[in-house]
């Protein structure tokens, strides 16, 4: 027979007081937000720290709350815990019920274009009762944002993911070059990077994009000159369709024209045949996913199968 679990000696409370504090950066405005007063938080902060014994935050009245290292650590896993009580009730009253409340996914700007809005409908139309807020970042910042109890699910290239998110592949994308349409390699069917070392290169700079671009040019053996960095993949179609440079890109939109009206094509790499990136939907490993985040994670990968 197992021995029954100590519960833990702090509580929920003091952990909503502790983040409060952390996010307003002072003890008073955590305060206001709570609608306490400021001893009762500061005194759930002195609990906390002696539940803990770690010291989370250095209080200085003219400079508000430092967190120390500890106290760093303790917000993220103090979001997701407050987030999963919160889940937990919610759940808990609804069990038998429609899907309800706020999802909230991240997604990398490149990808959000071509498959959010999809998903959203589609995924809307089976849930009406489910609310989807979306925000595009890089792959970095997003992944920092889910791990910090700030995202539900992201939609992310599997390139440089940290093993402390856990995913399921929703689809893969190949890379190709863009050119010109009046490129002097543009009537050709296939296109070496070779044939392209020489002429400026517009690479695209939100990560992964750059690393991953120069490492494909890398293993085709070749150092792009890299003569324009664009964070906005229709910056780098403009500027592709102006005869600026080339570029490698993993989007391949169904218009192949620029806001000028130029025409730009896109081209197999000859050194790289074959070659995909699968795109995945992530969520903290070893965290208990929502009913609503469950039910997406379901929708889009019905939906990816579909296509």
């Amino acid at each position: 027979m197992e021995k029954p679990q100590k519960p833990p000696g702090y509580s929920l409370r003091q952990l909503a007081y502790f983040v409060a504090v952390a996010e307003e950066g002072t003890v008073s405005r955590a305060s206001e937000r709570l609608r306490v007063s400021p001893s009762a938080v500061s005194l759930a902060l002195t609990e906390l720290e002696r539940a803990l014994k770690v010291q989370l935050c250095v209080r200085r009245k003219a400079h508000g709350v430092t967190l120390t290292v500890s106290g760093t650590q303790l917000l993220r896993h103090a979001r997701t815990l407050l987030r999963q009580a919160r889940e937990l009730e919610h759940e808990l009253a609804n069990v038998d019920g429609p899907l309800s409340g706020v999802l909230s996914v991240g997604c990398f700007m490149g990808l959000a274009p071509v498959f959010l809005p999809r998903l959203l409908q589609g995924f809307g139309d089976r849930h009406p009762g489910v609310t989807i807020d979306f925000e595009e970042g890089d792959q970095t910042g997003l992944q920092q944002r889910l791990l910090a109890g700030k995202l539900d699910l992201v939609m992310l290239y599997d390139v440089s993911l940290t093993p402390d998110i856990q995913v399921v592949e929703l689809a893969r994308m190949r890379p190709h070059v863009m050119l010109a349409a009046d490129h002097r390699l543009a009537g050709e069917p296939v296109v070496a990077l070779h044939d392209l070392a020489d002429e400026p290169m517009v690479l695209l700079q939100e990560p992964p994009s750059p690393d991953h671009s120069l490492g494909l040019c890398h293993e085709a053996g070749i150092t792009p000159v890299v003569r324009y960095r664009a964070r906005n993949g229709e910056t780098a179609r403009a500027l592709v369709g102006r005869g600026l440079g080339y570029a490698i890109i993993m989007q391949r939109p169904p218009n192949d024209r620029t806001y000028e009206g130029l025409r730009v094509v896109h081209k197999e790499i000859a050194e790289l045949p074959g070659r995909e990136v699968p795109v995945v939907l992530g969520w903290p490993r070893h965290t208990h996913l929502t009913r609503r985040a469950e039910a997406f994670v379901r929708y889009s990968r019905e939906s990816a199968a579909a296509d």
